[in-house]
């Protein structure tokens, strides 16, 4: 085979490399991430490896425009107007990694779509967030960040009511019902499964951090490292969670991604943590004297609080995300900021100047991450731009913060905010734009169309 350039920036070489050094792996899951943050590809012989740092692998466009349940989107203009043809998938530089516990051995790497000319594919989500990350370097800027990465491990069986429900410790099978925020004798029934995934994460390069018994039964949270590169971060979020759910498999037990899996608790958050940096690593964010705010923090704050309601669609994409918006649930209902408060969207948590930086806390979990930081990154480039003045900091409730701009009230105003933004066909580029917003929007037929439990509990022997 005649070795093509690599697009990606990928090497012939990297592969041989790992090859070498794991003589035992015998597959490899190769995997690009769609609208949804699914991830989507194939398992491929290790002799199949190498062609594919030559040559790239051929993929159908259609992959990019499939809804949450992998049916086609034609409004995406990704299937039938393109004759479904193939384009050229490439590995991304530094995302081959060997994967922990499978048998036979089996590595991963992530893929990347790209023309058959080496153009990128620009529905694909690593592609949106490539560019921002670009256009903040050319104006001398280089965001930093981490997810924090919030679920529920749950029974596989549901209970007497039919509704899912917490899982009992793998440890001893110990059920409980209690919420057990912070409970460290908790976290003791799920240590074997903790111990696997800090061991999956660790083969796989990811710095997985602090564990946390959170606020609501079942419901943990997973802290990453903070890295200097905001791919980087979204990779690792991305992989954990493919992580956490397999091994969550292998004990029996459901690792559920969902925003709001249990009606009567807090649902799941993706809260990111952003700052800039400049070319020697400075943090920006940072003020010179504790509390005196510089323009560029409060600029960024500004930026991403004018663009929020227009750019909700990212952080809360599916029907059952807005089903975690509610009073004092831990999920903000506001466009407001403050400091050291987590009644608001955008925090600037308490600590060293150094490590000064905003945690947005809008997106679930169930969002996804590369299109999260595309926007994030936009907003706060919008904002440095026009100078945006953030207004006045929330103090207190944010939840009873009367002056705060309110967001969209349900997903479909949601989606119709997105597809009127034109900031957000800036932020993600119009490509993507296009089709995520033809996803959403089948998506939300397809809600409309179905006839829910509720609709039965309500309506079928009394009206």
């Amino acid at each position: 085979m005649t070795e093509t350039h690599c697009p990606s920036g990928a090497t012939v070489a990297e592969a041989e490399a790992f090859l070498a050094a794991h003589p035992e792996i015998e597959a490899f899951d190769i995997v690009l991430h769609d609208s949804n943050g699914i991830g989507r590809g194939k398992i491929i012989r290790r002799h199949e490896l190498l062609s594919i740092y030559k040559g790239g692998r051929h993929m159908p466009i259609s992959i990019l425009g499939l809804d949450i349940c992998g049916e086609d989107v034609h409004e995406t203009g990704l299937i039938w107007d393109q004759g479904d043809g193939d384009v050229r998938a490439w590995p991304i530089p530094g995302t081959l990694v060997a994967l922990h516990g499978t048998n036979p051995p089996r590595g991963e790497v992530f893929l990347s779509q790209y023309t058959l000319d080496g153009q990128p594919m620009t529905s694909d989500p690593r592609h949106a967030l490539d560019r921002q990350v670009r256009a903040m370097a050319a104006e001398g800027l280089y965001p930093a960040g981490a997810f924090e990465l919030e679920f529920f491990l749950l029974a596989n069986d549901r209970d007497a009511d039919g509704r899912v429900r917490p899982a009992a410790a793998v440890l001893d099978g110990r059920r409980s019902d209690k919420t057990e925020v912070y409970s460290v004798d908790h976290l003791h029934g799920m240590e074997p499964l903790f111990s696997e995934i800090y061991a999956g994460a660790a083969k796989a390069g990811i710095k997985a951090e602090t564990v946390i018994s959170e606020y609501a039964p079942g419901q943990y949270e997973l802290t990453l490292h903070y890295r200097t590169d905001v791919m980087q971060a979204a990779d690792d979020l991305v992989r954990l969670k493919r992580i956490v759910r397999l091994t969550a498999r292998r004990f029996g037990v459901t690792a559920c991604f969902m925003a709001k899996p249990i009606e009567r608790y807090a649902g799941s958050g993706m809260h990111f943590h952003v700052s800039l940096q400049d070319a020697k690593g400075a943090n920006l964010f940072a003020e010179k004297v504790e509390g005196v705010w510089n323009d560029r923090i409060l600029h960024a704050l500004g930026g991403m609080r004018a663009t929020m309601a227009e750019s909700m669609l990212v952080f809360a994409p599916h029907a059952n995300s807005w089903r975690r918006f509610s009073n004092q649930s831990y999920a903000p209902v506001s466009t407001n900021w403050g400091v050291n408060n987590r009644s608001v969207a955008l925090r600037i948590p308490a600590g060293a100047l150094a490590a000064r930086r905003i945690e947005h806390r809008p997106s679930g979990v169930d969002a996804n991450p590369y299109l999260v930081a595309a926007t994030i990154l936009a907003a706060i480039r919008h904002g440095m731009k026009h100078r945006i003045d953030p207004g006045p900091e929330t103090t207190g409730n944010g939840y009873e913060d009367e002056n705060a701009a309110g967001m969209p009230r349900d997903w479909r105003a949601a989606i119709e905010a997105a597809q009127k933004s034109d900031f957000l066909k800036e932020a993600l580029g119009e490509d993507m734009h296009r089709t995520f917003t033809a996803v959403k929007a089948a998506e939300l037929a397809r809600v409309a169309r179905t006839i829910a439990d509720v609709d039965y509990d309500l309506y079928l022997h009394t009206v």
